[in-house]
């Protein structure tokens, strides 16, 4: 019976990972003038995630947010939702004080090359600051759909 759960958990597995399409994602950050640094690959790397597209319209992931106070990589959960062929909306919250700190957002998705794409989006938090107001940034992304 062991065999049998073990080799039907295989091959769902199998199937389930063969016809599936994994997407990267990155935010650029620009280099702080004030501190006198450059470009390099962190500023394509700081935010990195990877997601798992499960229809044409949805894709789930997590993104790389920096580190925690201990000084440890931390994830955040982010989804897409696929409004048209170029426009999508994106949610993005922390792993911990989920609903206190989720993002969302708006882009608009230029395929450059053969699924390379460039993506401006713009985020906004929903909670709102001790002054009473949402902070909101404009962003530039890059993604690859594998």
């Amino acid at each position: 019976m062991k065999n049998l759960i073990m080799t039907m958990t295989v091959a769902l597995f199998t199937t389930f990972a063969a016809s599936a399409q994994f997407m990267v994602v990155t935010t650029v950050n620009t280099p702080d003038s004030d501190l006198n640094e450059e470009w390099g690959t962190t500023n394509f790397t700081d935010n990195i995630g990877i997601g798992y597209v499960y229809n044409d319209k949805c894709v789930v992931g997590l993104v790389k947010a920096g580190e925690n106070a201990e000084g440890e990589t931390s994830y955040d959960l982010w989804g897409r939702y696929n409004w048209n062929a170029n426009m999508y909306v994106s949610v993005q919250a922390p792993t911990e004080e989920m609903m206190d700190n989720l993002t969302v957002g708006l882009g608009y998705s230029y395929d450059v090359w053969k699924g390379l794409c460039v993506e401006p989006n713009y985020s906004l938090g929903l909670k709102e600051d001790e002054a009473g107001e949402r902070e909101g940034s404009f962003n530039l992304g890059l993604s690859y759909k594998f």
